[in-house]
């Protein structure tokens, strides 16, 4: 098994255009990701956090996510959404996210196997690099 992540994705005023869902079915397609868990919730204007059917996401009676139906594997839990609810502005709604990293899979086994371990992981902020970059860009104009 490769490396899982999770995204909280927040859709401010609950407005979902659904033009992310093709890229992410393709990453799915292609055997890249493999999603574990795709659950919604929805922050009211009371600050309560209720988890929204996947099915109908802007409740016009058609299916929205119809592909996604059944993207449980229980490993998020309610504790898990409320914390991502509570992220949330009042009004929000969020996709909760828990994926398998399929590429890096046969990188782990390959490690697993040499008796490496993982000592660190993480992600850097795209915010960070951009101001990183813009720095060193500077240094070179500068020179």
């Amino acid at each position: 098994m490769g490396p899982i992540d999770y995204l909280v994705i927040s859709f401010p005023g609950s407005r979902l255009t659904g033009e992310g869902m093709p890229l992410l079915v393709d990453l799915v397609d292609r055997g890249i990701i493999r999603i574990l868990d795709l659950t919604f919730v929805r922050k009211g204007a009371d600050g309560t956090i209720a988890g929204v059917e996947i099915g109908d996401l802007d409740g016009d009676g058609k299916l929205d996510l119809a592909v996604f139906e059944g993207a449980s594997s229980g490993l998020l839990g309610d504790a898990d959404l409320a914390e991502a609810g509570a992220l949330l502005d009042p009004g929000d709604s969020a996709v909760v996210l828990l994926y398998e990293n399929r590429w890096a899979a046969p990188l782990a086994a390959a490690l697993r196997r040499a008796d490496a371990r993982m000592l660190a992981g993480g992600r850097v902020p795209l915010q960070d690099l951009v101001e990183v970059l813009d720095a060193i860009d500077e240094l070179g104009t500068t020179s």
